[in-house]
């Protein structure tokens, strides 16, 4: 299993963690998010493929701020894939 944390940009959090088994989500957790949207993305997200995790979630908008919680975990797991983390 890998794990791995990052700074997400944009959006309330202020880190997120990752922890990946394979192609799929083992968990994601987020610091300082909105606590019920981020537990529900988060429980949802959990034993979903990488990819598909990225195509549902990449592009949502929260209150006009070009990205949101969701958006940033995909751009995150997006580089993930892309091999941008050890």
């Amino acid at each position: 299993m890998k794990r791995f944390e990052q700074k997400p940009t944009g959006v309330c959090a202020t880190k997120m963690v990752f922890e990946i088994e394979g192609d799929r989500i083992h968990s994601i957790e987020t610091v300082n998010g909105c606590e019920g949207s981020s537990r529900g993305i988060c429980a949802l997200a959990r034993g979903m493929r990488v990819e598909e995790f990225i195509e549902r979630c990449a592009g949502i908008d929260c209150k006009k701020k070009r990205t949101s919680c969701p958006d940033q975990m995909a751009r995150i797991l997006s580089r993930y894939q892309n091999g941008e983390f050890d």
